[in-house]
């Protein structure tokens, strides 16, 4: 269906790709792999016509149609999101609105003297829009957007009243309503939160059309994709299977090939020792010069890349008292709603609690509360003794200085660690060279949440409340948040979307319900084998 064939790319200076190559036939379900900045949105860009190879081609079968979903999702106003959605969806929206304004045509009694030509061009275009599903296209539309974590009452809505996250779970909505030959998803999954990304998976695999697809949730490739395809190092390589047996035979490929480079490096070194022993004695220049040749023909391998992630020995924060937290009779409303009425609820000293609980059922509220960023209506929280916290949340980001560079906000904050631990952690958190004299206004999400864990953690806190703290995150950085967590001797209050991160880190979870905080002893796993679902909006 697709094919990049030895396709070259440079942007600037850097250079994507060299002779890279890679298929997507039908029915493929492939996870695009790599570090960040390597080229995975600009293969997109090239599948789709919006960029171009400086050498080689990209080609898509005849009458394939593609679903592209990106991060861009430009403006939108005027319109529903219900209407938003079916606008989007490609050759079937476009019919449907030909076919309205040829029904209003036909209903026009002074466009009379066209109406054979209008019930002619009618019967041309309804067998189409009947074979691409349009009668089904609003219900589709309804299924979907309820799926992606719309309430009856939004889809109703200005789609230009949604904020950024909405917006972008309504062009995700347009494209799988599309129900294009081929999808390509590019971080589908950035804003949505468990119940919509599990819902997006059973949506996925239930697709039938090939699917290119990027993302940071490790469960999610593990659970969809056949193929991974990786760029590194300018090179596309693929690999038969899902994320961790890529991950496994890449690790294995790459020790290999330190091996043999070492084998090679040894077997050149002993020539050279010899040609230099024996360059200057006339009874050993044959001998000499047959090495000196065999060594001009030999293929030397290049060096070994590095992919090693670079760990930190994080510090053991102070001990705290055993009651971390106490929540005594809690109410707190917004407005009319009432979010919590009378919660009790403790957290003890090394717990690591996970809060599960559809959108609205408070557990950012929950997570302010404990860290103090907003007072109960009613009741109390009383903190626990030598309690030294640490909250992180998305608006935390907003709290670096934008002139500073990533390296100077942590010497701000820390004066007296030396440059070289500092950059040890930042290297830790993604930021390796030059990337610690980047401005702060110039990082994205992403990078800012990295600056602020690493803050966060050189000087730990006993009790970590985190709220998303995942968002952006690619898989080596979650990876080594993972490790470095489950080290860390203290205490944790945490939502995330990130099942790998849930499984990893939690050995408690408080499910939010309507009926009141119902706790699990044991982490998400065994909540999941208990609960026998996923997420508390799933059955």
């Amino acid at each position: 269906m697709i094919t990049l064939d030895n396709v070259s790319k440079r942007h600037g200076a850097q250079i994507l790709y060299v002779n890279a190559s890679m298929s997507v036939f039908r029915g493929e379900k492939i996870g695009l792999v790599g570090p960040n900045g390597a080229g995975k949105s600009t293969i997109f860009r090239m599948i789709v016509g919006a960029d171009t190879p400086d050498e080689g081609a990209v080609s898509v079968e005849r009458r394939v149609t593609v679903g592209y979903f990106d991060q861009d999702v430009g403006e939108m106003a005027g319109r529903s999101v219900l209407a938003e959605t079916m606008a989007g969806a490609g050759e079937v929206s476009a019919l449907a609105a030909e076919l309205r304004e040829l029904e209003q045509a036909m209903a026009d009694p002074a466009r009379a003297d066209e109406l054979d030509a209008l019930v002619e061009r009618y019967g041309d275009i309804q067998p189409r829009f009947d074979a691409l599903g349009g009668y089904e296209l609003e219900p589709r539309a309804q299924e979907i957007l309820a799926g992606l974590g719309f309430a009856p009452e939004v889809v109703e809505r200005d789609a230009g009243a949604l904020s950024g996250g909405w917006k972008m779970r309504v062009a995700l909505a347009r494209i799988l309503l599309m129900k294009p030959d081929a999808l390509l998803l590019d971080e589908p999954t950035n804003h949505l939160d468990l119940e919509s990304i599990l819902w997006l998976e059973k949506f996925l695999r239930e697709y039938a059309g090939a699917m290119v697809i990027t993302s940071h949730d490790r469960e999610l490739l593990n659970r969809l994709v056949t193929k991974i395809v990786e760029i590194d190092g300018g090179k596309l390589t693929t690999y038969t299977g899902d994320y961790d047996f890529y991950e496994q035979q890449r690790d294995l490929a790459a020790a290999q090939y330190e091996a043999q480079y070492a084998r090679q490096q040894a077997a050149l070194a002993k020539e050279r020792a010899f040609i230099e022993r024996f360059a200057a004695r006339a009874s050993h220049a044959a001998q000499v010069q047959s090495r000196v040749k065999k060594l001009e023909k030999i293929e030397q391998f290049e060096p070994p890349r590095q992919r090693k992630l670079i760990e930190f020995n994080f510090e053991t924060p102070p001990r705290s008292g055993n009651d971390v937290v106490k929540l005594e009779g809690v109410v707190k409303r917004y407005g009319s709603k009432t979010v919590y009425d009378g919660l009790d609820f403790i957290v003890r000293r090394l717990e690591r609690w996970c809060v599960l609980g559809i959108n609205g059922a408070g557990k950012s509220t929950l997570l302010k509360l404990v860290a103090g960023v907003i007072e109960p209506d009613a009741g109390a929280v009383v903190p626990g003794a030598s309690l030294k916290l640490g909250y992180f949340a998305q608006h935390s980001m907003e709290l670096l200085d934008p002139q500073s560079t990533v390296l100077e906000q942590l010497q701000r904050a820390f004066p007296r660690a030396s440059q070289g631990s500092l950059r040890n952690l930042l290297g830790a958190f993604g930021f390796s060279g030059d990337d610690v004299e980047k401005r702060c206004r110039v990082l994205s999400g992403g990078e800012k949440a990295r600056v602020v864990l690493a803050e966060m953690l050189y000087d730990p806190p006993n009790f970590l409340v985190l709220d998303e703290p995942t968002n952006h995150l690619d898989l080596d950085t979650k990876q080594m948040l993972i490790r470095a967590l489950t080290d860390f001797a203290g205490t944790m209050l945490f939502v995330s979307h990130d099942r790998h991160f849930l499984a990893g880190l939690s050995n408690r979870v408080l499910e939010l319900t309507p009926e009141g905080a119902l706790p699990y002893d044991g982490g998400y796993v065994e909540y999941v084998a208990r609960a026998q679902r996923e997420a508390p909006g799933m059955r």
